[in-house]
């Protein structure tokens, strides 16, 4: 289980500042670039406001890559927290505890986000079991145990396994129960059929769910490559050249994306099925931005920007969670809300997202204040 000798598990702030600019999106930053769109008429503006919602089927947007680059970031930080463990002398069986009982407390947590209300009032054949919390947390612990349990090479063929064996299972059993021919369409699909004959209550689109049961496997895959990032972080390998380490992360984030392309050209980018190019071509993309921040921030120590981000970063299951419970939209409408309304119409969404972010940042600095993390 060990990832090198004696490794380096110093925290990374360009991993907390690159997850709290994953949360920013979700939790009111859509809404200040849309409304500059709207109030700006720019062109580059109204490219970005595109780019912050989901395609609906085969294609990618940025908005597609805020889900996998979680846990991609999950998965980079799994090495750092293993070998702490390890070296804290934590025993096997604890470790095996923690891994399992996160991810299932995730996918709890992921029901009862889906499914708010008194636990009394719920039908358990009207819950939307799948979520993205429990997609984070069965990919990860999964992930968690093929990394706690073999060495790279083995990591690596266990990685290439999940992608094409998911690939050659939709190619080779398409489903035909809603009369679809096409293979990788949302009613064609084994990745659907499987959802819609085996996933208890109700799925997400009707007849499919993005958060299911096969597409669980290639998901796996995206928490891989995170730990694959940590390990490498961690190793002590090229630790006096930093550079050089950044440059090398750059070329694979580079080759994973030319991968999902040239892979797109026979099984579609599509973040609903987390095809395996999508987990190529994203993955290389978060990479990328990882690398990004690493060297802005860890390798050339330009911080003081990245503090707005961490802030959110080290609690970033709260504001998740925060966000379905208690409505900030009501709560800046009740604040300025009338002042808003005396402004031109262009100006609402903008100063309702520049609104939204503020509470949340604000609440999350509390937090942050005193030291009050949220961790599973």
């Amino acid at each position: 289980m060990e990832t090198a000798d004696k490794p380096q598990t110093k925290r990374l702030y360009s991993l907390d500042a690159l997850r709290g600019f994953d949360m920013f999106w979700i939790t009111g930053g859509e809404g200040i670039f849309i409304g500059l769109a709207t109030l700006t008429g720019w062109p580059i503006f109204h490219w970005w406001a595109g780019q912050l919602e989901h395609v609906p089927w085969h294609g990618f947007h940025f908005y597609d890559m805020i889900f996998p680059l979680f846990l991609f970031i999950a998965g980079i930080s799994f090495p750092f927290s293993l070998a702490k463990r390890l070296a804290a002398n934590e025993s096997r069986k604890l470790l095996y505890r923690h891994v399992i009982m996160r991810g299932l407390i995730l996918v709890i947590l992921g029901i009862f986000y889906n499914n708010p209300g008194p636990i009394v009032h719920l039908h358990f054949s009207n819950l939307r079991y799948g979520s993205v919390l429990g997609r984070i947390g069965l990919a990860w612990m999964f992930a968690a145990l093929i990394f706690m349990n073999t060495k790279l090479n083995f990591r690596i063929v266990w990685f290439c396994g999940l992608l094409l064996g998911y690939w050659l299972l939709l190619l080779l059993f398409p489903a035909h129960d809603l009369g679809s021919t096409d293979i990788f369409s949302r009613e064609g699909n084994l990745t659907s059929h499987i959802d819609r004959l085996l996933m208890p209550g109700k799925l997400y689109l009707g007849n499919h769910d993005p958060e299911g049961i096969l597409s669980t496997m290639p998901a796996i895959g995206t928490a891989l490559l995170g730990m694959f990032t940590g390990e490498f972080l961690i190793s002590r390998y090229l630790n006096q050249k930093p550079l050089r380490k950044v440059l090398y992360m750059a070329l694979a984030a580079i080759c994973l994306m030319i991968i999902g392309q040239l892979w797109n050209l026979v099984f579609p980018i599509n973040k609903n099925l987390w095809t395996s190019s999508f987990v190529c071509f994203v993955g290389g993309l978060s990479l990328l931005l990882f690398t990004l921040f690493y060297l802005i921030i860890d390798v050339w120590n330009f911080r003081k920007w990245a503090f707005f981000f961490v802030v959110i970063g080290l609690n970033p299951i709260t504001i998740y969670l925060t966000e379905r419970i208690v409505n900030l939209h009501v709560i800046s409408k009740f604040l300025l809300g009338g002042l808003i309304a005396m402004l031109p119409g262009t100006w609402s969404t903008l100063l309702y997202g520049i609104i939204i972010t503020s509470i949340g940042w604000v609440f999350l600095y509390i937090l942050y204040r005193y030291k009050l993390f949220l961790k599973i």
